[in-house]
């Protein structure tokens, strides 16, 4: 009777421990993280397809509130992200004319956010050029995931920008707030750090003399000739924080010359002489282009996307680990979107880069206060 009482007793235990186990794997979404406010989906909100992305579709600004000013934003990460787990944050930045979701299909890192643990923050200016009345909202989105996801789990804080998000980039990285956070940047035919190359004669979206290279609406936007000018010779001074830098444009973009053999940021960082280029062939064509000027396309601002490929160029035994390099995809414009293969080569170059800027001010900021 005991024994049978004994055997009893342990198959309770067993059907109690099964249900509890069955109760854990129905409630899958208690294990992860998630930002505040916040869904997540397998696929990324309004996500292109392989062709024809609607205007409605590029034009959007996202589906996260900035709380304090209100405007909205793009927020991707892993849906499987684990409390706890170290990521690489992005913020990433459109051109002028452009707009937050045309940014995300642009440069679509997002389809990379779960192999390789990405936060992507995709921001939009509401006059669709940036500008220094932008730069609270920015430090807003910034300041939520950090204080969101913390300091110690953020292995890399990168800035992605195109065109004259590009040069945003440039100028915000200048900045107190950013200066001692940003561990590096990749500017999409938005500026090069250390000897910039010369614009082709078709850079232009239309081919009338002296015409500027003004944004599209879901486009990739530059600025007027004469601002863009301007805006590049306040920032011809590198900056003086330290970060490492990854420049990538279209062939079609430049003159005959190409991107320069050297730079100066590189020689910054005592990085040996560019290496030959690796090549990156892609079979698949970008999601997007600059749709409202299909009877205007020129090869220097951008034709249809298609597959193609690339020449990655890399300063190689930068100090520190730095990553200095230079991409540059032939046959390419300045609004055909990212092929699949090139934008995961970028994200590889980030990702080898050395981080952990936040993670020391984490530890400096726990530190113990010296006693006076």
């Amino acid at each position: 009777m005991k024994q049978s009482l004994r055997w009893i007793a342990l198959l309770v235990v067993a059907v109690a421990a099964v249900a509890l186990t069955g109760y854990v794997n129905a409630n899958p979404q208690e294990e992860y993280f998630r930002f505040k406010d916040t869904t997540c989906t397998a696929t990324p909100y309004l996500h292109c397809p392989d062709s024809e992305c609607s205007g409605p579709t590029v034009i959007n600004e996202g589906n996260v509130v900035e709380m304090k000013t209100r405007r909205t934003y793009f927020l991707d990460y892993p849906c499987d992200l684990k409390k706890g787990e170290k990521v690489t944050f992005v913020l990433s930045l459109h051109g002028a004319g452009s707009y937050g979701n045309w940014q995300r299909n642009y440069f679509p890192i997002m389809d990379y956010k779960d192999k390789y643990r990405l936060v992507i923050a995709t921001p939009n200016s509401p006059t669709r050029v940036w500008s220094d009345a932008d730069d609270e909202y920015l430090h807003n989105i910034v300041n939520f995931v950090i204080e969101q996801i913390g300091k110690e789990n953020i292995k890399a804080f990168w800035l992605v920008g195109h065109s004259q998000g590009g040069m945003t980039s440039n100028r915000i990285v200048r900045t107190v707030f950013f200066k001692d956070k940003v561990d590096g940047w990749l500017s999409l035919s938005g500026g090069r750090l250390g000897g910039n190359p010369g614009r082709s004669a078709t850079f232009a979206p239309t081919a009338v003399p002296g015409a500027a290279p003004a944004g599209a609406p879901g486009g990739g936007g530059g600025t007027p000739a004469a601002g863009f000018a301007a805006a590049a010779a306040a920032l011809r001074e590198p900056p003086a924080a330290d970060f490492s830098f990854i420049y990538e444009t279209g062939q079609r973009e430049l003159d005959d010359k190409g991107v320069p053999e050297t730079s100066e940021w590189a020689k910054k960082y005592s990085c040996g002489p560019r290496l030959a280029p690796r090549e990156i062939e892609d079979a698949r064509a970008g999601y997007v282009y600059d749709s409202t000027r299909l009877n205007l396309l020129r090869p220097g601002w951008g034709l249809l996307p298609a597959p193609g490929k690339a020449q990655v160029f890399v300063y190689p035994g930068c100090k520190d680990g730095r990553v200095v390099a230079d991409v540059v995809r032939l046959e390419k414009g300045h609004t055909e979107g990212l092929e699949p293969k090139v934008t995961e080569e970028l994200i590889k170059l980030m990702l080898s880069a050395p981080g952990g800027k936040l993670q020391q001010g984490a530890m400096t900021s726990a530190a113990p206060q010296e006693k006076r």
